[in-house]
């Protein structure tokens, strides 16, 4: 097998398995310094905003944190494109060196 077979196979591979953990998961809780990062990246406003409510989660866990949730149809479509990457490494030629 060369080295471009190779790597498609294991570009399929590593999209199979993402997408599976992308199946397996409802959301994920972003840490301080990135979701510091993604605010000043998408110049949104900040996480917190001045309700009585989210000013006393600020004094129990004053880090502020933001929740992400893929849509369902990401892991299918990254599992849908590595089986295809997978299978077109199988269908490649083998060089013959």
């Amino acid at each position: 097998m060369s080295m471009y077979r190779n790597r498609y196979f294991l570009a399929g591979i590593l999209l199979i398995l993402l997408g599976i953990q992308f199946r397996m998961v409802d959301s994920f809780l972003l840490n301080e310094s990135t979701t510091r990062a993604l605010a000043r990246v998408t110049k949104s406003t900040p996480v917190a905003d001045n309700s009585t409510m989210s000013s006393f989660l600020m004094q129990v866990h004053p880090k502020p944190m933001k929740r992400v949730t893929p849509p369902r149809w990401l892991g299918l479509a990254m599992i849908a494109v590595g089986v295809v990457c997978s299978s077109h490494a199988l269908a490649i030629p083998r060089s013959h060196s």
